[in-house]
């Protein structure tokens, strides 16, 4: 297929936000400072391309040694069950090394998706919800 991935630039807000919007993944794409401000905060960010079209992202928070919090993973429709998500997870995983846990909070539709990537579901996480 030619999937090219890279962990060296974070893409314009703009092709970003197709990706989301044609993942499925629900994320305030109508709020462009917010989607600027996620990115501009996050620390590792893992792109997958097609020639010049954006496929795919990872967005993690991380410290590189104990803990990193994979806050998206978002692959265009068309390119979903492809490996491009297993791939993406794979590089985020080569970037932050074999110490540093990978946690991430999973969509209802990809509940069963995440173990299949080798994910253990774990039953001892709290979270105190956003408020819009």
């Amino acid at each position: 297929m030619g999937i090219t991935y890279s962990a060296e630039a974070i893409p314009s807000i703009g092709h970003i936000i197709e990706v989301y919007e044609s993942s499925g993944i629900n994320r305030p794409t109508g709020n462009l400072a917010r989607m600027e401000k996620m990115y501009a905060n996050a620390n590792l960010v893992v792109t997958a391309w097609h020639n010049d079209l954006l496929v795919g992202i990872a967005r993690s928070l991380t410290d590189f040694c104990h803990s990193c919090y994979l806050a998206d993973l978002a692959v265009r429709k068309e390119y979903q069950s492809k490996g491009v998500g297993k791939q993406l997870i794979a590089l985020t995983r080569e970037q932050i090394g074999h110490q540093t846990s990978l946690i991430l909070l999973a969509a209802p539709a990809a509940i069963n998706y995440y173990p299949k990537l080798g994910f253990h579901k774990i039953d001892n996480g709290y979270i105190i919800p956003r408020e819009g």
